[in-house]
């Protein structure tokens, strides 16, 4: 979901700015979306083939998920608002790096876990992921709806997934397959509010906080789906 970011005096949303622009930006948005990408995927195979991730996963899955949560949260939060609110690009740079790096390491439990118990799973989840995300893009460019009015269900629907989570963990029961099916679709509303927020209220010199909110979607989705892959073995 979308932080709102300070918008300079001279704030012209790039959808009111000539097509050469609102193409450049475009493709440097998602320039920037896919190097993230190809950045986690390194990190997390360099963290399995350097045998790091065995201990890593071992250390979190030993820990209270609600203090790794919480870290997490606290670094994504600072690094999604130094990205969107600061107008210099090394600081939106220093944003996209930290939220990719943290999600890097908090996805470690979960890749190794899919890895021992169910192989091919990651692979699959990649797939459906990637897949869907091209899908719900296709929508947000081709209707050039703005989906602005899901801001509200989503802050309100993640309020209640963290309710739930916070429940499930402290309480100890289990979300089962459903949860995460809902959470799917959660993230595929999150893929078109980013979107749209990217195509038609970000500045033209937002890209890579564009680039990082749609990120951080696109690996809410890819969580999801992997545990509906794991839930099948």
């Amino acid at each position: 979901m979308s932080s709102q970011f300070e918008l300079p005096h001279d704030y012209v949303p790039v959808s009111q700015r000539g097509v050469d622009t609102r193409a450049a930006f475009i493709t440097r948005t998602y320039n920037h979306l896919m190097g993230a990408i190809v950045v986690f995927t390194l990190i997390e195979v360099w963290l399995f083939s350097a045998g790091l991730a065995e201990p890593i996963a071992t250390a979190m899955m030993s820990t209270s998920w609600l203090l790794i949560l919480g870290g997490f949260m606290l670094v994504s939060w600072f690094a999604t608002r130094a990205a969107h609110n600061s107008p210099s690009i090394g600081a939106q740079y220093a944003g996209l790096a930290a939220t990719v790096v943290a999600y890097s390491i908090l996805f470690v439990p979960m890749l190794y876990m899919a890895d021992t118990m169910a192989p091919g799973a990651i692979q699959s989840a990649a797939i459906v992921t990637l897949t869907g995300f091209a899908g719900l893009t296709a929508v947000a460019f081709t209707t050039r709806k703005d989906f602005s009015f899901l801001g509200g269900m989503l802050r309100w629907g993640g309020v209640v997934a963290l309710v739930a989570i916070a429940g499930g963990i402290l309480f100890g029961f289990n979300l089962g397959t459903w949860f995460s099916v809902a959470m799917v679709a959660f993230a595929g509303a999150a893929i078109l509010y980013d979107t749209s927020n990217v195509l038609h209220h970000y500045p033209e010199d937002r890209y890579v906080a564009g680039a990082l909110q749609l990120f951080a979607s696109v690996a809410l989705m890819f969580w999801y789906v992997l545990r509906i892959f794991m839930s099948r073995d």
